[in-house]
């Protein structure tokens, strides 16, 4: 009988970390990288194997400013409809990104949904005191590279929780 409760645990404990979240899963702050500030709050999740990113919340508009600046279509936007008239909080405008290895992620796109632009993109999940370029993680962060040809150009994206959506969304509430 002991045996088989130690094999059931033991497959139990296997199971759950088979199915546990990519470790870049989950809700980050956007922090600008000249002024420090936090720019937006993103979901971040994994979708039939991909990993996708929409905005929570914004920091600095209303909760249903529209991204106007974007053009109407995007080459393999994963959302149908015209983009220039979606919403900035709930499009995906991190998209069809690839695993390369546990808590990195390439070959996908973002799209900058306050001027339109549209880069290749590299994550990278960093544990506290892990190295990425010059950067040195001072707790879980996201690096997060906007990439045009070979070159990347990182920011460091740190955790976010339910309560920051929610203060962001209480000073910045949507207008209609």
């Amino acid at each position: 009988m002991k045996k088989i409760i130690a094999l059931f645990t033991s497959l139990l404990v296997f199971t759950c970390a088979m199915f546990a979240a990519d470790p870049a899963a989950g809700l980050w702050k956007s922090i600008d990288d000249k002024s420090g500030k936090v720019t937006a709050i993103w979901r971040i999740y994994e979708e039939n194997g991909m990993l996708f990113g929409t905005i929570a919340a914004t920091t600095d508009k209303p909760q249903d400013v529209i991204a106007d600046a974007c053009k109407e279509s995007y080459k393999n936007f994963p959302v149908s409809g015209a983009v220039n008239k979606m919403h900035t909080v709930g499009t995906p405008w991190i998209f069809n990104m690839k695993k390369d290895a546990e808590g990195s992620w390439k070959n996908g796109n973002i799209i900058d949904p306050s001027n339109g632009k549209m880069y290749g993109c590299v994550i990278k999940y960093l544990n506290t005191g892990e190295k990425n370029k010059s950067h040195t993680a001072k707790e879980p962060t996201l690096a997060m590279a906007g990439t045009v040809g070979p070159i990347q150009v990182f920011q460091y994206w740190v955790q976010a929780t339910e309560a920051d959506i929610k203060e962001a969304q209480e000073k910045n509430p949507a207008k209609n």
